[in-house]
């Protein structure tokens, strides 16, 4: 079958699905309770480490090194100045890195590693759990670990207090894709006595993967449809509108069936149940959340929807801390977080211009549209206009280099963006004479 083969010859998927039997193992052996909490924490933290060194070979390290960092600083600095460091580190590390890819692809002119471009990606990963931690620690949500550490005690008490941090930045299921799992949930879901019941377990994985299978079908007959026409290179007019729509729509069904795939193993393993979940913490989130993105006619829900639980992530870690322009910001940063191509910066930065326009514009259209018929038009209207929005976007997110961003720039696809560019200037007028 086609679908399956594609699916599983992409490197992650690959080692994704691989990973399957050791989560299913993790999840047997505490329903019924065969080994200890320390036992489970170092059997994540082992099949973390197998998984690292087989789907990236040497460039493990490069994650390797930054966890055992991030540990160090989490265990020996003060709860209050935790944040500050470990942040500043780490993402001096990943930009490092990115900056190698760089090199590769824009000074030699040659293709990246593969491997090194599932290290990447494992990196940002591994960067949001480390941030998220520090955060917890800060915030007083997370007991800090850096007293018992400074205590006179002797190395393997050190190491035993220090193993749930290192078992939590590397464990298998999040290592290489998933939603962002807080430490308080891994916690609770490694020392619970049954992470998921075998039933709830079968009926969930089964529905998973059926959807797998229905967004893969209509990946191939997409991609044939891609394959067949023009490209944005050779596209004409109104032509490039249509190449757009479905190279984005491509993009977006590879980003689902990833999404969902990765979650699957989360499940598999114990942690996508309500088990780990505190008083006063949001519950379980997935990132694909496919009925509300492809419905909505708002791009500000679609930010937000959009994997969920990275955007989550940057709220707490930016937008809450930002004094002046914290929408900007927010998307200046996940710039930087996904590496700062021409495209990446770009695109981020319009989509936070998109995103405000989309506020004031629908603040606007719900105080002067009454009637049910023009807001089914309104409606209507907006949602093809946000869904080829967020597919320009996309695109040029995806073609990350200067070249490619400048042919989409010149065909007419810019007309969209630029619509919601000039309602937003004439409305930011408007406000400024209304007061």
């Amino acid at each position: 079958m086609e679908w399956l083969r594609l699916f599983f010859l992409h490197p992650v998927s690959f080692y994704q699905g691989a990973a399957f039997p050791f989560a299913f193992l993790f999840n047997y052996l505490c329903i019924m309770d065969s080994f200890s909490t320390r036992a489970r924490y170092l059997f994540l933290l082992a099949g973390g480490g197998a998984l690292a060194v087989a789907a990236m070979g040497p460039y493990a390290v490069l994650v390797f090194t930054p966890a055992v960092c991030a540990v160090a600083l989490l265990c020996s600095l003060a709860p209050q100045q935790v944040h500050r460091w470990t942040f500043c580190f780490q993402m001096s590390w990943q930009t490092l890195c990115h900056l190698g890819l760089h090199y590769t692809e824009y000074y030699l002119h040659e293709p990246p590693s593969v491997r090194f471009c599932i290290t990447l990606s494992s990196l940002m990963l591994l960067t949001q759990r480390v941030t998220s931690l520090s955060l917890d620690i800060c915030e007083g949500k997370v007991e800090a670990a850096s007293g018992g550490i400074r205590s006179r005690s002797s190395l393997s008490e050190h190491v035993c207090k220090a193993l749930p941090y290192f078992s939590y930045l590397l464990f298998f299921p999040a290592l290489l894709g998933g939603s962002l799992c807080s430490f308080q949930r891994f916690q609770a879901c490694v020392q619970g006595s049954s992470a998921l019941y075998p039933r709830h377990s079968f009926w969930a994985l089964s529905w998973r993967g059926l959807q797998i299978l229905g967004l893969e079908c209509i990946n191939v007959a997409v991609s044939r449809m891609v394959d067949a026409g023009a490209g944005l290179t050779d596209c004409q007019q109104f032509e490039c509108i249509y190449v757009m729509w479905t190279t984005a729509g491509l993009f977006k069904l590879t980003y689902y069936s990833h999404w969902i795939l990765d979650d699957s193993l989360l499940h598999a393993a114990g942690f996508g149940s309500e088990l780990g979940q505190s008083p006063g913490e949001e519950g379980y989130v997935p990132d694909a959340d496919i009925w509300t993105l492809e419905r909505t006619h708002r791009i500000s829900v679609f930010a937000r929807k959009w994997n969920q639980s990275t955007a989550r992530w940057l709220r707490r870690l930016v937008f809450q801390h930002s004094r002046a322009w914290p929408l900007l910001q927010t998307f200046a940063f996940s710039a930087w977080w996904h590496g700062l191509h021409p495209g990446q910066v770009f695109g981020f930065l319009c989509w936070a211009v998109m995103v405000e326009a989309d506020y004031l514009i629908h603040s606007f259209a719900n105080e002067f549209i009454r009637s049910w018929p023009m807001r089914l038009f309104y409606r209507t209207l907006t949602w093809a206009h946000t869904q080829l929005i967020i597919a320009y976007i996309m695109l040029a997110v995806e073609v990350r280099s200067f070249s490619s961003l400048w042919l989409l720039c010149n065909s007419y696809n810019s007309v969209f963006p630029m619509v919601y560019c000039i309602l937003l200037l004439l409305l930011v007028k408007r406000k400024h004479k209304c007061k």
